[in-house]
Order: C-alpha cells, then structure tokens, then sequence
C-alpha cells in the first residue's frame, strides 16, 4: 500500500499538473496555422523541435525515455479530445444516432488517404492488439496439415492468436528466432530458410518495427518472398506507422494492423484493420457478424459501443502530424536514437542490439548491459536508472537471446535528457 509521503507526493503532483493546465497558455499558431510557422523544416533546427516539445504537457522531474506504451497527446488533440468527450456525454445517443456515424466514415476517408488506401478498405478498432487478434482468428486457408509461423521479435498477443490456431484448427505451429543484430539481407534470408525448411507453412506473422528492441524488418521483400511460396503474411505495423512515413503499397501486404494512439497522436483506444479489398474473404467475418454486410470489411471487427471521443479526435492528431511533418517525425526520431546508441557504443559492457544503418532502424532501440539477460537483473537496470539519474525507461523480454532494456524516445525529448541515459549507463557499466 502506498505510504503518507507517496500519497501526499501524488498529491501534490496531481494538483500541480492541474495547475498547469489551467494557467497554461493559448497554443500559438503560424499565420498559416502551423505550429512551426517561420521555422527551418529541419530535424537538427533545435528552435523547431523546442517549439514541438511546447505542445506538450510533460512530467518535468523525469526524462521520459519509456514512450512505445501509447504516446502522449499534443496539447491541441488534448484539448480536442476533451470538446468530444464533453458533446459525446452531453448529447448522447441524440448525437450517436444522428450525426456519429457520418462523421465517423468521414474520419475512414482521412485516415485511409493517408494510408494510401480506399475507405471500405479499413475498419477502426480499439488498437492494433484487437485488429490483428481479429485478423489471425479469423483467417481462413488453413486446412488440415498446414503450419503457421512467428517470430521471437513478434508481439505477445499475437504468437498467443498464432498457438490459438494451432488448438483450434489442427493446424502446426512453427517458430523462429531472428538475429539480433542482423542486416535486412540477412533477415530476408532467415525468412527464406524458414519457409523453404516449412513448406506446409501457409500463415507468416511478420512484425515492421519489433516492441522489443526497435528492429526493422524487409517486410515488402518478405510479403513478395512468401506470396511466390504461397503464404500469406499478418503484418503488425503498431509501432511503425507514425514512426515511419509510409504506406500500405510500401508494405505490399493484404492484411495489416495499424495504431494511433502510439506514434499517430490520437487519444488510447484507436487502432485501424486494413485488408485489400480482393482478400476480405480470406477473414471470416467476426464471430458470424450478421449486422454488417459480409462484403464490408466492417463484418471482420465488432468493437461495440466504444470511445467515440477518441475516434472523433483522430483528424485532429494527423492535422498536427501533418503540422510537425511525417518526413520530419520519422528523421527527428531517427535521429535521436542515434544520438544516444553512438555515444554508449563507446561504453564497454554495453551492447545496443540494432545495428546503425538508417534501414535497419528507426525511433526505438535497447540494450543490454554487462552481459545481463535475465528478466530480473534487466528490471533492475531500469529502476537505477530512474532512481539515480531520472531517466524512465522499460525492460522487455520475449527476445531468444534474453531480455534487455527499451529506450524510447518521443519528438519531443531533449538531448540533454539522452545525455542524462548515456552518463547512468557509464556509471552503471563500471559499478
């Protein structure tokens, strides 16, 4: 149970973030709406990314280095967010029944042109978890003798969705471990073996850009290799779209999970199902959906009664992701991240497990210190990293070589609190 001094310390901090609010000042925009107007479109342009960070509300007793968990709303697509929530609860199921479901086909458009998809190409959902649980339960191949197949660098979630049809269907499971420091040549190749080791494998989960440890993975090249096997690919794209600028041609995949409340800007509680629309009978429709259309991709998902303010927020999140740039995210991003692996590649005992090329990575990576792999012992690293120098970070676990320690960082982090990472790694890597 929390101590006096913890309660009164959340307190207190709770009571100052309201304050903070409500003394905040009024966002200032460009004369051309942009919160950047006048500003050098550059990555390295530090007046450009200080006046990015002023869009935010952010802890200021902590270096948040742990921003892979859903990511932290812009104080615009804040404010935004509380307007719907208060016309949501204020107009009920006045507004819900009358003009919600316009808006919201409305919000579909958007969100597939930037996808470079077609509306009735895309569902929206609670998050990419639910789409692609979806996605993999209800695919529908598979036939007696057949394999599916994962990947140590796969999210939880989905390797339990791919042991599900194992259970369900009959169907063999197969896995495989990826290098960890292994270039997109030899993660194609890795793929290849796999397959042509497993021809009766029909089903190929591939994940863009690993939770784990930030790795990249060629997944057009993948989707191509497996089509011409005759696989079909599930492609978790959570952390990559937002981090990346790209779209779903870039990918070539027929069947992908999107998020927006990660690296997108938008409220929790928003994910996006896409699947080309020559495939929609490849998915079952959702436990027998008999309200939508089988023909609509809208049959594959059923979601309920769920967060419309967080929907309705969306075009507000991609407006101020079109306002930072998604070329200027994905460089600042990358950018970061180099900052901090380069100066602790100079640190003996510290192992960075994403190699540098700019393919092979973008916004997140870990690393290991001192040969440590156990779960436990990269907890630990974690919290004396918070403890002594203030830098928040996470340990992750799931990777075949052990587990090892995230860093996450958000446009909006400083490389002064990178070098607050870089100088506990130092004092840690010689204790």
């Amino acid at each position: 149970m929390p101590t006096d001094l913890a309660r009164r310390a959340l307190l207190r901090r709770t009571l100052a973030l309201s304050a903070a609010a409500a003394a905040a000042p009024a966002i200032t925009m460009g004369a051309n709406g942009s919160i950047t107007a006048g500003l050098p479109t550059t990555p390295a342009n530090a007046q450009f990314w200080e006046r990015v960070r002023e869009q935010y509300w952010l802890p200021d007793d902590i270096a948040q280095l742990e921003n892979g968990n859903w990511g932290v709303m812009a104080r615009p697509v804040l404010e935004a967010y509380n307007r719907h929530t208060f016309r949501v609860n204020r107009d009920a199921s006045y507004f819900s029944r009358r003009e919600l479901y316009p808006e919201l086909e409305a919000i579909r458009t958007e969100v597939a042109q930037l996808l470079g998809a077609s509306p009735d190409e895309i569902a929206f959902a609670r998050g990419a978890t639910e789409v692609l649980q979806n996605l993999i339960s209800g695919y529908q191949r598979l036939e007696p003798g057949d394999a599916v197949m994962y990947a140590d660098v796969d999210y939880d979630s989905m390797q339990s969705a791919m042991a599900w049809l194992q259970e369900r269907r009959g169907v063999a499971l197969r896995t495989i471990d990826l290098p960890e420091r292994a270039s997109q040549a030899q993660l194609l190749e890795t793929y290849r073996a796999a397959l042509d080791a497993n021809p009766n494998v029909r089903l190929l989960l591939l994940t863009h850009l690993s939770h784990r440890h930030g790795m990249l993975i060629p997944v057009r090249d993948i989707v191509v290799m497996a089509r011409e096997r005759g696989v079909d690919c599930i492609v978790d794209a959570a952390h990559s779209w937002g981090q990346m600028d790209f779209t779903v041609a870039d990918l070539q995949a027929d069947f992908i999970g999107f998020n927006l409340h990660k690296w997108m800007g938008a409220p929790i509680g928003v994910g996006v199902m896409y699947i080309r629309r020559e495939r929609l009978d490849a998915i079952a429709p959702y436990l027998g959906e008999r309200d939508v259309p089988e023909d609509d991709i809208r049959s594959r998902i059923h979601t309920g009664t769920s967060n419309y303010a967080a929907l309705l927020s969306v075009p507000d999140a991609l407006a101020f992701h079109r306002q930072i740039g998604a070329d200027n995210k994905a460089a600042r991003l990358a950018e970061l991240r180099s900052y901090w692996v380069q100066r602790a590649a100079d640190i003996p005992g510290v192992e960075v497990l994403t190699l540098n090329s700019a393919e092979d990575h973008a916004g997140i990576s870990a690393f290991r210190l001192r040969g440590e792999r156990t779960p436990a012992g990269n907890r630990a690293i974690a919290q004396r990293l918070l403890d002594r120098y203030g830098v928040f970070t996470v340990h992750r676990t799931g990777l075949a070589g052990g587990a090892c320690v995230r860093v996450t960082p958000a446009v909006f982090t400083r490389f002064a609190e990178l070098d607050r990472l870089v100088i506990g790694l130092k004092d840690l890597a010689t204790a």
